[in-house]
């Protein structure tokens, strides 16, 4: 997604990196928590330098609803 690639495991959570936007992005996906809560989506589309609708549009456009 997005291009991010999987750089690394650490237990339950998965770090992945792509350089965007002339920086080198780490998104931290706690894998166990899924479905995710609105902050946990909140921090990773910060991570990936995004706001919420950009994540989700990435993310073929599965918005919960509702969203705050």
């Amino acid at each position: 997604m997005l291009g991010f690639s999987m750089v690394r495991q650490a237990g339950s959570h998965e770090h992945f990196q792509m350089f965007a936007r002339g920086k080198l992005r780490t998104v931290t996906v706690d894998c166990p928590k899924a479905p995710f809560s609105p902050d946990l989506i909140k921090s990773m589309s910060d991570q990936a330098g995004l706001n919420k609708k950009e994540f989700y549009a990435a993310a073929g456009g599965l918005m919960p609803s509702p969203w705050p």
